[in-house]
């Protein structure tokens, strides 16, 4: 299975329909951003610190998968200059959208996430890469490539879903319970064909699982510094939050005296 290209199907179908986490920022937001005053989640509930990004007025800012209305649109309205790539035509859409309802200027790319070709070495102030390296089945390219277009002294904000949110039988955690089942690395590739036809879907992506050696590990290997880190959870009724954090944002720089 073409993982790539099922999950680009779905966040298409998504794009569609009306999911709790998915949903563009409002006229509200955009309003307020104009004056300054925005927040942006990379994670599940929780805004960044406003000093991971600080004044965006006049930055070059790649929005990293991140297609669907939400981050481009505000950082766009507050000024920043602003590009949302993403493999998924109709996320882009809602952000061309947004930006002709709202008079923002918004660049869109439809690219694969780990492979940013079109786009020159050196080039932005900020990435930001709200949850989404859950879905290539190798996270490394990703950081190295974002690395790559940073300028020297650019920051790269990310949000990840923790590797133990892929330790436990779905079914029981839906039920209250927690059940070890699985390993890190996670693929919902693995699962056998019967619980994989039952598990992904239209509006369902393939997960991936990944340990935290390459997703931050990963990161310091493109030659990043981290800088500082941010617990999320789910919220609800989640019976993992309630233990322990499953969501991480990062944030990490890329130093000047650094060649990727």
């Amino acid at each position: 299975m073409d993982s790539n290209r099922f999950n680009r199907d779905a966040w298409d179908k998504i794009a569609t329909s009306r999911h709790r986490w998915f949903t563009p920022a409002d006229a509200r937001q955009i309003d307020a951003a104009r004056r300054g005053d925005f927040s942006i989640r990379l994670t599940a509930t929780k805004p960044i610190p406003p000093p991971w990004i600080g004044d965006v007025r006049g930055k070059k800012i790649l929005a990293l998968a991140a297609g669907g209305g939400h981050q481009g649109p505000i950082l766009a309205a507050a000024g920043a200059d602003v590009t949302v790539l993403d493999f998924s035509q109709c996320q882009l859409a809602i952000d061309r959208k947004m930006a002709s309802e709202h008079s923002l200027e918004i660049q869109t790319i439809q690219a694969d996430m780990a492979n940013l070709v079109d786009l020159d070495d050196c080039c932005f102030d900020l990435v930001i890469n709200p949850c989404s390296v859950n879905f290539v089945a190798d996270v490394r390219p990703v950081w190295r490539e974002a690395a790559r277009v940073l300028k020297p002294g650019g920051v790269l904000v990310a949000g990840l879903i923790q590797p133990i949110n892929f330790l436990f039988d779905p079914v029981k955690r839906d039920r209250g319970k927690l059940k070890v089942r699985f390993r890190i690395p996670y693929s919902d590739l693995d699962l056998p064909p019967d619980e994989l036809e039952q598990t992904i879907g239209p509006e369902r992506p393939i997960d991936f699982g990944h340990s935290l050696t390459d997703l931050i590990g990963g990161q310091l290997d493109a030659g990043l510094m981290l800088t500082d880190i941010m617990e999320d959870g789910w919220g609800g009724d989640d019976p993992l939050s309630d233990r322990i954090a499953t969501f991480l944002a990062t944030r990490a720089v890329k130093p000047a005296s650094v060649l990727i």
